[in-house]
């Protein structure tokens, strides 16, 4: 009886600190969503968490947007620059970490270390020689910008992370369906790329996530107000008024938030596999 109320106890105290540990991660999120409601009186003025009237005035205010263009224009073009992004870049990772994996060719482990070579190039050195490249193509202030490094591979991490996934795959799921009389493409869209879903899920969450906070990126390569993204949006907002007005800062940046918490909840299940299975192999 000892022994079961001792292990109570610890799980008590265990669930306690797991809450109170996850209550300060959420609680920048909470002040934001509070503030959404305050005036600017209110956050300088106060350190009380809750406003002291609730109105969505400012979410109202807010969507309006700058110069005409409303936060829909703006959703609308993340969403057109972020999901294309997402699904090249799955679609190419998944191609080249079957190749790496199930074929064998001259060169490959060299091209294999190239690759993983790349991974520790900080993206502030490629971005001269990525923007000279898109200026001789002619895509600049356009979103090709984004779609072309996806098309072709270019984020190595996703790459390796499926070649670790693909490489916990037993080689006999591919011996079996040649003797069924698949080929090669048809064994890796019929037969493998079920099972990478996991990992695929991941992969797509990351390049969905790291793209659509994408605030550096979006503004070396895209010019235009009318192509301009949430997160420039967001920033445009505080050079667009003399006195800047934060609860309709703070209410953007909480419809900003919502897609990503949604997705994330939604592939959590997949996401946590994916993880938790990347780089088992055998």
């Amino acid at each position: 009886m000892n022994k079961k109320k001792k292990k109570m106890a610890k799980e008590v105290i265990m669930y306690v600190v797991l809450i109170l540990f996850g209550l300060i991660m959420v609680y920048p999120l909470i002040w934001m969503f509070s503030a959404s409601f305050k005036t600017n009186a209110e956050i300088y003025g106060s350190i009380r968490l809750l406003p002291e009237s609730f109105s969505f005035q400012p979410y109202i205010d807010g969507w309006k947007g700058i110069g005409g263009n409303t936060y829909t224009k703006f959703f609308m073009n993340t969403f057109l620059l972020v999901i294309p992004t997402t699904l090249l870049t799955v679609a190419s990772s998944a191609i080249v970490a079957y190749g790496f994996t199930r074929f064998e060719f001259r060169g490959k482990g060299v091209m294999f270390l190239l690759l993983l070579s790349t991974l520790m190039l900080p993206n502030t050195l490629l971005v001269i020689p990525r923007y000279s490249i898109f200026q001789k193509l002619h895509i600049l202030d356009t979103y090709w910008t984004f779609y072309l490094p996806s098309l072709f591979a270019c984020y190595p991490f996703f790459t390796y992370m499926l070649v670790q996934f693909l490489r916990g795959l037993p080689r006999e799921l591919d011996e079996s369906a040649y003797m069924d009389g698949c080929g090669t493409w048809k064994t890796f869209t019929k037969i493998l790329l079920p099972l990478l879903k996991p990992a695929l899920f991941s992969a797509g969450l990351f390049q969905f996530l790291w793209t659509y906070n994408d605030y550096f990126n979006s503004l070396v390569y895209v010019n235009t107000v009318k192509k301009y993204t949430v997160s420039l949006a967001l920033r445009l907002s505080l050079d667009a008024e003399s006195v800047v007005q934060w609860n309709k800062v703070m209410a953007m940046a909480c419809v900003a938030v919502l897609p990503v918490v949604v997705l994330f909840f939604i592939c959590q299940k997949y996401f946590v596999e994916g993880i938790a299975t990347t780089g088992l192999k055998g």
